[in-house]
């Protein structure tokens, strides 16, 4: 009896084993396509949302978001390579620097389908880029700060890469937008995706620059840590923030009126549109990609009449 409950058991076993190798097969079946990002941020949350949605209307994919291990060149580049190693058929990437990486991205394009996100590598073999225009979002903070200082000011920005095509486009759109005001944006600060850096940034700034009267937070922890130096030195509300992309913080900042406004883009749409072309292209349906590689998903100003109904937004498209 013991025997058969033991032949019972490992027959059992085996079949268990067996189901598990064949699941693993089928996965390994399904071609992958990845959702590389440039650094550890709460930012990416809206894009592991559209990532989500994007798998489960492509059930013959393996979609994923990877995190780089630090925010450099090197280690994502690395990261780029093991994926491809393992297989991945396709990679979305927000370059950490795309202007130094053009060889290794180039490496990447010749050895899966390569697509761009958030910050561009034009100069790639890239297929194609989807993303905002950091240029037209640089410009839509300066109608946040003209709103917000008819009489001008002095304004200084704080930024994760200050290398990045993002942070470059956003701080010319941004020049853009203030010539011929009042309103100068004198320098912007890089913190290489560093909190606490970021903040010790602001705190800086206050003793060295005392009459900066705004500052502008570029990239989308930066104006979280602008609004925790100004709360701890007593200054919230007495500095114009200006802000990017939607932390609950910087919405809370919006929502009580010690952050002017703020310019958010869509991560989800980048990551859920995105997974959807590079599956689509992977089967040779090329129509969505345009003839000059750009699929610009519009940004847009949220204010303290616009926070409510943004942030039940971004709660339904997270599944919450």
């Amino acid at each position: 009896m013991k025997s058969a409950i033991r032949n019972a058991s490992v027959a059992a076993a085996a079949l268990a084993l067996g189901l598990s190798i064949t699941a693993i097969a089928r996965a390994q079946d399904k071609p992958t396509l990845a959702f590389v990002v440039n650094g550890a941020s709460d930012f990416w949350k809206a894009a592991e949302a559209g990532v989500k949605k994007a798998q489960a209307e492509l059930p013959d994919y393996n979609l994923e978001l990877k995190y780089p291990e630090q925010s450099s060149v090197a280690i994502q580049q690395r990261l780029m390579d093991d994926l491809v190693t393992a297989g991945v058929k396709a990679i979305m990437v927000s370059a950490v620097d795309p202007k130094t990486s053009t060889d290794g991205l180039n490496k990447i394009a010749s050895e899966t389908a390569l697509f761009t996100t958030d910050s561009d590598a034009p100069q790639t073999k890239r297929v194609a880029y989807i993303g905002s225009s950091n240029i037209d979002a640089g410009k839509q903070a300066a109608e946040i700060a003209k709103k917000a200082m008819p009489d001008g000011g002095k304004c200084l920005g704080f930024v994760g890469l200050l290398g990045a095509d993002n942070a470059k486009e956003r701080i010319e759109g941004m020049k853009e937008g203030l010539a011929g005001t009042k309103i100068e944006l004198i320098d912007v600060r890089g913190d290489d995706i560093d909190q606490a850096r970021a903040k010790k940034n602001v705190e800086d700034a206050l003793v060295a620059s005392p009459d900066v009267t705004c500052m502008v937070g570029f990239y989308s922890y930066n104006t979280p840590r602008i609004y925790e130096a100004l709360r701890d030195a007593g200054k919230l509300g007495q500095i114009t923030v200006v802000g990017f992309d939607d932390d609950p913080i910087t919405l809370g900042g919006v929502k009580e009126g010690t952050v002017a406004a703020t310019v958010v883009q869509q991560p989800f749409e980048w990551a859920y549109q995105g997974m959807k072309l590079m599956a689509a292209y992977l089967k040779g349906d090329k129509s969505g990609v345009p003839a000059d590689g750009l699929i610009i998903v519009p940004t847009k100003i949220i204010g303290k009449d616009d926070v409510d109904a943004y942030a039940a937004n971004l709660k339904a498209m997270s599944g919450n």
